[in-house]
């Protein structure tokens, strides 16, 4: 891949989770920061740890040669809280600009049951006809606010959301404006269909509209574990359903073969949400590099 477009980050919740603040809570941020850099990533997400001034913030990054490339941000339009979610993302929004980020990536958490103890596959929400349109209208919204800073907002599809499934996704993609784009999440549409085909349809279908990726892999055995045992989400985590490129079932060349052909610009964030405490973030954020290494030659 071409390394003077492609840049790759980590993301922090393999240090510490943010659904699951037990998870690393024994992990500070100048650690995680550290390691980040050891592992050879130049960039990452934003974690419950992180400064939130952005001058103390830079600092510590600059030190390490890191850079601020995203960071996650919940809208509710479905919800009908539309005045609320634009007034939470114009703060997200001035803060990620401040820190040289390009890339809002925002899910739509209305409904979401992926913090509650709900079974992942049984409980999934919908959206009825009125609230597509709300989402749609929303996206809208927030796309016109991050292009005035010279920004673009991507939809984070995700388990246990209302946009989860290939036909979720085609809805949202259709119903938005062209300018909103898609953060292609690997491990959480494998984990939703349980195939790596439906990965390369939905690139190959968005590739012009995805700005950002998400490299997670799946451990098979325990995404079985969580549909048969009627799991939710955060007892996947837990057992360790998501890991880091190279770890799990699924085929990244062809990921980095597709997105290198089309000439794919932008940051790829290994994000493996994993109990540190099982999982070392250091030393799967070495294996995820290497093999990466490896595999796209960046």
């Amino acid at each position: 891949m071409n390394t003077d477009k492609v840049k790759l980050a980590i993301a922090p919740i393999a240090w510490t989770n943010d659904d699951l603040p037990s998870l690393g809570a024994e992990n500070t941020f100048e650690q995680c920061v550290s390691e980040m850099a050891l592992a050879g990533f130049t960039g990452c997400e934003v974690g419950n740890k992180y400064p939130k001034d952005p001058v103390v913030l830079k600092k510590q990054l600059s030190m390490r040669g890191l850079q601020i490339c995203n960071a996650w941000f919940s809208t509710f339009f479905a919800d009908g809280k539309l005045d609320e979610t634009i007034a939470g993302f114009m703060d997200h929004m001035n803060f990620l600009h401040t820190m040289g980020a390009k890339v809002i990536g925002c899910s739509e958490q209305s409904g979401s049951i992926q913090g509650t103890d709900r079974p992942i596959f049984d409980d999934k929400p919908t959206f009825n006809d009125e609230q597509w349109h709300l989402v749609a209208k929303g996206y809208n919204k927030l796309s016109e606010m991050a292009a005035e800073k010279g920004m673009s907002v991507c939809l984070h599809h995700h388990m246990g959301t209302a946009i989860q499934t290939p036909a979720e996704i085609d809805r949202f993609m259709a119903e938005v404006e062209p300018s909103v784009g898609l953060l292609l999440d690997t491990g959480h549409i494998y984990y939703s269909e349980g195939n790596q085909t439906v990965i390369m349809d939905i690139l190959n279908r968005y590739m012009n509209r995805i700005p950002h990726v998400h490299l997670k892999d799946i451990r098979e055995e325990k995404r079985q574990q969580v549909i048969n045992e009627h799991r939710c989400f955060l007892d996947g985590v837990r057992l360790g359903a998501f890991t880091v490129p190279g770890d799990g079932v699924i085929d990244f060349k062809p990921i980095f073969d597709a997105l290198d052909k089309a000439g794919y610009e932008g940051w790829m964030v290994v994000e493996a949400e994993q109990d540190p405490s099982v999982a070392n973030p250091l030393e799967y954020a070495f294996k995820a590099r290497q093999y990466i290494r490896e595999i796209a030659h960046i």
